[in-house]
C-alpha cells in the first residue's frame, strides 16, 4: 500500500505494472502489455504537434518507455504503425474512450480523511445510485450536495453504479472499456476523490460497482494487440470471456486484481460490488475470484474493506466466515431471491425469472428470512431444470444484501417502472418494514425512499450501427413477455439510444416535496432510525440457525431471530389483503415499530390488519 503523509497531508497512489507511473526522479514510465504487437510507439501530444517515440520491447509481451513528461500530458499508443489506441490502464480520458489518455499524478491530491477507518459491516445501510441520473447535473460534484440528505435519511454506505469510462454521453456503466478511468462526463478523478472523502467526513462509506466479466461492445481495442486477453472459445451473454486460465492468463488476472486494489487504495473506496460473477469463467487451480479476494485481504490487512458479489449461482462458499465470524473472502451477496419472492408476492408477475417463485412466493420469502437463499440446490425451471445454489443456512444474515428495488430489477422492465407504480401503498409499506427491520443488510435504490415514480430506463449511447442492433435486441428480449407478442407492441419499448430514455431516468427531486414524498421519506427515516439504534448493535455474533418461522394462519406469520447479544427480534406480519384474527396469540416485548398506530401491546390482541407489520424486541 502506497500511502504518504507530509505535513499532515495524505497522498495515496497504487503502483502497478500497467499504465503510467511517476518515478522518484520525476520521470514518467509508460507501460503497455501488447503480446500481439511487433512494435509499439508512444504518441505524446503537445500544444501543436505529436511526438512519436519507439517503446523498447520487454519480456512476456511488454513494452515500456521512461521519459520526461508533464503532469496532465495526453498520450496514446500506435501499434505496428497502424492502430492508434488509448492506454487500457488510462487513469483519465478527457475526450472519451477513443481519444487520448491523460497522465494523472495521484499524489497531487491531498486527502483530508486520514482518521477514517471505515464502518463495520453490520452497520451497513446501502443506497445504490447512478451518478448521471442521481442529480440533474449528473456529476460527482453534484452528488456531494446530496450527502447531508443521505446521512439524515440513515444511509451509511453509498454504492455507485459503474463509472469506468464508457463510450458516448450516457450509459448504465456496464459497457465500460477503460476500467481505471472514471468517466469524464461525471467529472475528474479529483472530483471523485472529493466525493469519497466528503462522504467519509459525514460518516458514510462509499462502494463501487465493478465489471470483471466483459468489456462493452464499443471502444475496446485490446483485440488489436492483446488477443490473449480473451478466451478463444468461451463467451458470456455480453461478449467474449476473459482469459483467466490459459496462456498469458497471469497478466489478465493481474489486470483486474490491480484494478480492485487501485480503486480501494488510490481512491479510498470502502468496498467493491462485483457484477455477475457467474460469468467470470475460470477452470484453473485457484479461481480468479479467490485470488482477488485473498490479495485484497492481504494487501489491506485490518482495514474495513467490504467485497460484495452479484452471483446468480448462489455459490454460498464464497461467503464463508472464519472462527471469529470474519469473512474469509467475500462479505456478502446481493440476494435476488429475496427480491424475486417479494416481487411475485406484491405484483403477481410470473414472467422471466419470476416463474421460479410463482408456485408459492411466501414460502420462498420465508426461506430467505430464515436461511438466506431460497434456492440452495433446487432445480430452476427458468434455467431449464438445472440446480441452482448451495446450502446457506450456516451463514450469518450479514452475508445477504436484501432489497426490494435496484437498477436491474427496475431497469430491466420494458418501461422501467418502479414498485410504487405497481403495488398498493399498504403492501409496499409492509414490505419496506420487513426489509429495513430484518437482520440482513438492506439496500435502497435512489429515489425509492420518497416513492419516486421516475422510470429508470435502460440507456446507452453507441455509434449508429451498434445502436440500431442494441435497439432491436432490446425489443426482441421482451417478445415472450405478456403484452409484447407483436412487433407493433414492442416498438413502444423505449429506444436505449434516445436521449429521452436517459433524461426521463434522471431523478426529479421536486417530487420529494410532495405530500406523498414526505410521507414515504418519514417512513424510511423512522425505520432506519430503529434499525441503526436498536438492531444494528445487536447483529455481531448472530447466526441464522436460531431463526424461527411460525405460520399463524391465512397470510399471517411470526418470525423470530436470536440476536448476537441474546435478545430476540420478533416480527408479526400479515402479508395478505384480509385481516387475520390473532386470538390468544401471545405478543410480548418492547415495541420497536408498527405499521398501524393502534397495534401496540396489549391492544394488538385482536385482528392483525391486512399488510400489517409489528416489530418487537424481547
Amino acid at each position: 500500500m502506497n500511502k504518504t503523509v507530509t505535513n499532515s497531508r495524505i497522498t495515496r497512489s497504487h503502483r502497478m505494472p500497467y499504465g503510467t507511473q511517476w518515478q522518484a526522479d520525476g520521470r514518467l514510465c509508460f507501460r503497455i502489455w501488447a503480446p500481439g504487437a511487433k512494435q509499439v510507439e508512444l504518441c505524446l501530444r503537445s500544444a501543436d504537434a505529436e511526438t512519436v517515440c519507439p517503446m523498447p520491447a520487454e519480456a512476456d509481451g511488454w513494452f515500456a518507455l521512461e521519459m520526461e513528461a508533464d503532469v496532465g500530458c495526453c498520450y496514446r499508443y500506435r501499434i505496428d504503425g497502424r492502430h492508434v489506441v488509448p492506454d487500457p490502464a488510462s487513469r483519465f480520458q478527457p475526450d472519451d474512450v477513443h481519444g487520448y489518455s491523460q497522465a494523472i499524478d495521484p499524489e497531487q491530491w491531498h486527502w483530508t480523511d486520514g482518521i477514517w477507518r471505515g464502518r463495520p459491516w453490520h452497520e451497513a445501510v446501502i443506497y445504490e445510485l447512478h451518478v448521471g441520473c442521481f442529480t440533474s447535473a449528473g456529476t460527482f460534484r453534484a452528488a456531494i450536495e446530496k450527502l447531508d440528505y443521505l446521512a439524515a435519511l440513515g444511509v451509511t454506505a453509498i454504492q455507485l453504479m459503474p463509472i469506468a469510462d464508457f463510450p458516448g454521453r450516457w450509459n448504465w456503466g456496464y459497457d465500460g472499456v477503460l476500467p481505471f478511468a472514471p468517466d469524464s462526463r461525471y467529472g475528474t478523478p479529483d472530483d471523485l476523490k472529493n466525493l469519497i472523502q466528503t462522504a467519509h467526513a459525514k460518516g458514510m462509506m462509499v462502494f463501487l460497482d465493478v465489471v470483471y466479466n466483459h468489456f462493452g461492445p464499443e471502444g475496446n481495442y485490446l483485440h488489436q494487440y492483446a488477443g490473449a486477453f480473451f478466451h478463444q472459445r468461451r463467451h458470456t451473454p455480453w461478449g467474449k470471456a476473459f482469459n483467466f486460465d490459459g496462456k498469458y492468463s497471469h497478466w489478465v488476472r493481474q489486470f483486474f486484481i490491480h484494478n480492485a486494489l487501485y480503486w480501494l487504495e488510490e481512491f479510498h473506496f470502502d468496498g467493491l460490488r462485483l457484477d455477475a460473477v457467474q460469468a467470470i469463467l475460470d477452470s484453473g487451480l485457484v479461481h480468479v475470484l479467490d485470488e482477488l479476494a485473498d490479495t485484497v485481504r492481504r494487501h489491506f490487512g485490518q482495514r474495513q474493506i467490504h467485497l460484495i458479489l452479484e452471483n446468480d449461482d448462489n455459490a454460498a462458499h464464497y461467503l464463508s466466515r472464519d472462527a471469529k465470524a470474519v469473512p474469509c473472502r467475500y462479505t456478502a451477496q446481493w440476494n435476488d431471491d429475496f427480491h424475486h419472492a417479494w416481487h411475485v408476492l406484491l405484483t403477481g408477475e410470473t414472467w422471466g425469472y419470476y416463474q421460479d417463485f410463482a408456485d408459492n412466493p411466501r414460502r420462498h420469502l420465508l426461506r430467505c428470512l430464515q436461511q438466506g437463499f431460497a434456492f440452495q440446490g433446487e432445480t430452476s425451471a427458468y434455467r431449464h431444470g438445472k440446480p441452482r445454489g448451495e446450502a446457506s443456512d450456516r451463514l450469518p444474515p450479514q452475508a445477504f444484501v436484501n432489497f426490494l428495488q435496484n437498477h436491474d430489477q427496475v431497469g430491466n422492465r420494458p418501461f422501467g417502472e418502479r414498485l410504487h407504480q405497481l403495488v398498493a401503498p399498504d403492501a409496499l409499506r409492509a414490505a419496506t418494514a420487513v426489509l429495513l427491520l430484518s437482520p440482513f443488510p438492506p439496500m435502497l435504490f435512489m429515489g425509492q425512499e420518497w416513492g419516486s415514480r421516475q422510470p429508470f430506463n435502460f440507456f446507452c449511447d453507441f455509434e449508429a450501427h451498434l445502436a440500431k442492433r442494441v435497439r432491436q435486441a432490446r425489443r426482441r428480449e421482451f417478445a415472450d413477455f405478456p403484452g409484447f407478442a407483436t412487433a407493433k407492441a414492442r416498438r413502444a419499448i423505449p429506444d436505449p439510444s434516445a436521449a429521452d430514455s436517459f433524461e426521463r431516468s434522471i431523478l426529479d427531486w421536486r417530487d420529494l416535496n410532495s405530500a406523498e414524498g414526505q410521507d414515504w421519506l418519514a417512513c424510511h427515516q423512522q425505520l432506519l432510525a430503529v434499525r441503526l439504534q436498536e438492531i444494528a448493535p445487536r447483529l455481531p455474533g448472530m447466526g441464522l440457525q436460531g431463526a424461527r418461522i411460525q405460520p399463524l394462519g391465512g397470510h399471517a406469520l411470526q418470525i423470530a431471530w436470536r440476536m448476537g447479544d441474546g435478545t430476540c427480534l420478533r416480527l408479526f406480519a400479515n402479508l395478505g389483503d384480509q385481516p387475520f384474527p390473532l386470538g390468544e396469540t401471545a405478543i410480548g416485548g418492547r415495541m420497536l415499530y408498527t405499521t398501524h398506530s393502534d397495534l401496540a401491546p396489549p391492544a394488538v390482541m385482536g385482528d392483525l390488519p391486512a399488510w400489517a407489520v409489528v416489530c418487537l424486541l424481547e
